[in-house]
C-alpha cells in the first residue's frame, strides 16, 4: 500500500456517510421548526438557520459529533430582553430552552451557554441563538459574569477555511480531519476550532502545500515538528480578531505525534507499508489501515 492509497483510504473511512448527513439534518430541521413556530409564525426547519462549526466550515468526521446551527432571533425579542433585569442571557437561554423543553419533553435539554444543547440519540444538536448586526456579524449571548453579548462572524471563518482550502487543493480540510482524529484518538486537549486555525496557518507556510496524497505523510510529520513549537503562541478568531491562547497542555502529545510520524514517514520511504501502518494507528487511530 502506498502513500496515497493508504490516505485515501483514511480519509474515506472517516468521512461523514450519506445516511449521516442525511440524520443530522433532519435533527437540525425539528430543531428549527419548534423555534421558527415560536419566534415566526412558521413551521419551516431551515429558515433563519444555518449551520456552523464543523458542519458549516465540511470539517465534520465519523463518528458522528454534534451538529452546530445558529438560528437567527428576530430583533423584537432583544428588544424584549433589555427592558429586563438581571442576566438578561441566561434568560434569553432559558426561553429558548423551553420552547424546545415543549417540543421534545422525553429530552434532556439544557443551556450551557452561549448554546442550548439539544442531545437526540444519534446526534446532539447544539443550538446557538444570535441577533444579526448590522455589520453582518452577530452577537451571542455569554451568560457568565453576569451576562454579556460577545461577537460571532461565521462567515468569515468559513471563508478563512475555504481560501485555505482552495488554495492547496484541499490540503486544509483534509488536515482537519485528520487532526480531529488525532484528538479524538490521543485524548488531545485542543479544541477542534484551535485545529483548524493550526492547519491554515501551517498550510500558509508548508512547501508541499496544494501538493497530492502522495505527500500527506510528509504534511501529518511536518505539521506536528511545527506545532510543537507553537506553544503559548496566539490564533486570532477570523472576523472579530479575538486573540486566544494556546497554551502547552497538549504539547507531549504533539511530540509523540511527531515522533511516530517521523519513524511512519520512515517506514514508508523503506517500504515497510505494514509497520508504517502500525505507526500511523499510534497516532489515528483503526481509521487508517495498515495495509
Amino acid at each position: 500500500m502506498g502513500v496515497s492509497e493508504r490516505f485515501t483510504t483514511f480519509l474515506s473511512n472517516i468521512r461523514l456517510t450519506d445516511a449521516q448527513k442525511a440524520d443530522g439534518a433532519t435533527k437540525r430541521e425539528s430543531v428549527c421548526s419548534a423555534l421558527n413556530w415560536k419566534y415566526y409564525s412558521s413551521t419551516s426547519g431551515t429558515n433563519n438557520s444555518f449551520y456552523v462549526g464543523s458542519w458549516g466550515k465540511l470539517t465534520r468526521i465519523r463518528p458522528p459529533r454534534d451538529v452546530d446551527v445558529l438560528f437567527k432571533l428576530p430583533n423584537s425579542v432583544y428588544e424584549r430582553f433589555q427592558g429586563k433585569t438581571g442576566n438578561k442571557q441566561s434568560q434569553l437561554l432559558q426561553e429558548v430552552k423551553n420552547v424546545l423543553v415543549s417540543s421534545f419533553p422525553k429530552t434532556d435539554i439544557r443551556g450551557d451557554g452561549p448554546v442550548v444543547l439539544v442531545p437526540f440519540q444519534s446526534y446532539a444538536v447544539e443550538l446557538l441563538p444570535a441577533f444579526v448586526l448590522n455589520s453582518g456579524q452577530y452577537w451571542i449571548p455569554i451568560t457568565a459574569s453576569g451576562g454579556s453579548y460577545k461577537t460571532f462572524d461565521p462567515d468569515a471563518e468559513i471563508k478563512h477555511i475555504n481560501n485555505s482550502n482552495g488554495k492547496t487543493n484541499n490540503n486544509t480540510l483534509d488536515l482537519v480531519r485528520m487532526l480531529k482524529c488525532w484528538q479524538a484518538h490521543c485524548s488531545v486537549p485542543l479544541k477542534s476550532f484551535y485545529l483548524e486555525l493550526l492547519a491554515v496557518k501551517f498550510l500558509d507556510q508548508w512547501e508541499h502545500a496544494g501538493k497530492s496524497k502522495t505527500y500527506y505523510d510528509w504534511m501529518a510529520r511536518d505539521f506536528f515538528a511545527w506545532l510543537v513549537n507553537q506553544a503559548w503562541g496566539t490564533l486570532y478568531v477570523p472576523g472579530t480578531w479575538e486573540s486566544l491562547s494556546l497554551r502547552d497542555t497538549w504539547k507531549s502529545k504533539a511530540q509523540s505525534a511527531y515522533e511516530r510520524a517521523a519513524k511512519a514517514t520512515q517506514n514508508e520511504a523503506d517500504n515497510l507499508p505494514y509497520t508504517a501502518g502500525e505507526d500511523w494507528q499510534k497516532i489515528f487511530g483503526t481509521d487508517i489501515p495498515l495495509t
